[in-house]
């Protein structure tokens, strides 16, 4: 009778395991996102939906009510599938800036950032209203560990080397920052914009270009660190996952036709790592490192919903499998 009563019980939580309602919210044909929710319903899990950010003006619905006894809110996908939001087990706050896709006769500009703010503003605040589950990571921990100069911070305040690090509006404090570095120095966006991807790049010479084009935009500065070795590292909760790219570029995304191979991630590594990513309230981070020829890691930045699909075909080793048990092992 026992043996009856824990398999029924067993039974009971198994099924109860398959009803978790999981969430991604990110832009249309966002490909991690569809990868993981494929593999999630090839192992049963049927409610897993993805809300698409940028067709909230034309495809999804957003509903909030409350009075002075409760909020109710709910999401109606372009399917029809209609979720209360407070059934959600698990968001994946993913992919989150981009605008709406909008008529072609909607063409006033001041409507067109009417419904680009208030479509934003409803989905964030509605979701953080109302939601009840577990973040991938939190809206405001993934705003605030998006900046390159926060970010820098906290990595160097839990112990990792950084470049020497310049932000500057001035032509003649960056070339007082090569001077007195002595070195090569590099140079990239703080945040960067949607559209063509802004390589980092050498910048020797800051008389190249007229103190003008310093002035109007501040830009990151920083010692260019040597060695050929790249890292990048995808830490999912408790687990790091990493390839390391050999290349003598200064910025190995233009081109993998280069060595890319899986590198067992060191458990001091992985600890100070996650070290970061929880002083930065994250609970994943896709992360970029160097190794210099001494043996030293530096950190270089963290992204906190990055790519890393690009790197399972390159490497054999299957992420997607992985951030799909992350995902589930998170809300168990």
């Amino acid at each position: 009778m026992l043996k009856e009563v824990l398999c029924d019980l067993q039974v009971n939580e198994s099924l109860k395991l398959f009803q978790i309602v999981i969430l991604i919210v990110t832009i249309s044909g966002d490909l991690h996102a569809l990868t993981i929710q494929g593999i999630l319903k090839k192992r049963g899990y049927a409610d897993c939906h993805i809300l698409e950010f940028d067709r909230i003006s034309n495809g999804h619905k957003i509903y909030w009510h409350c009075n002075e006894n409760d909020d109710s809110g709910y999401i109606k996908l372009d399917d029809g599938i209609t979720i209360d939001i407070k059934s959600i087990d698990a968001l994946w706050w993913r992919r989150v800036n981009a605008d709406q896709q909008l008529d072609n006769n909607i063409a006033d500009e001041h409507q067109i950032k009417l419904i680009n703010n208030d479509c934003r503003g409803s989905v964030l605040g509605v979701l953080e209203a109302s939601f009840l589950g577990k973040w991938l990571s939190s809206p405001g921990a993934t705003a605030r560990a998006s900046n390159k100069i926060y970010q820098l911070s906290i990595a160097k305040r839990c112990g990792f080397r950084i470049p020497e690090t310049l932000i500057s509006q001035s032509q003649q404090e960056v070339y007082e920052f090569i001077s007195q570095l002595n070195k090569q120095v590099i140079v990239k966006p703080v945040v960067g914009t949607a559209g063509p991807l802004m390589f980092t790049e050498f910048l020797n010479d800051p008389f190249r270009f007229d103190s003008r084009s310093y002035e109007v935009c501040p830009a990151v500065y920083q010692e260019y660190i040597p060695g050929t070795d790249h890292i990048r590292l995808n830490c999912f909760g408790n687990k790091s996952f990493a390839a390391i790219i050999e290349t003598n570029d200064l910025d190995w995304r233009p081109n993998l036709n280069v060595p890319v191979k899986s590198w067992a991630v060191p458990d001091s590594l992985h600890n100070s790592i996650r070290n970061v990513l929880d002083n930065l309230g994250l609970e994943m981070g896709i992360i970029d490192l160097k190794i210099t020829p001494e043996g030293e890691y530096v950190w270089l930045e963290v992204n906190p919903q990055g790519q890393f699909l690009f790197l399972e075909p390159l490497t054999n080793v299957p992420l997607s499998s992985y951030f799909a048990d992350y995902l589930l092992d998170s809300i168990r």
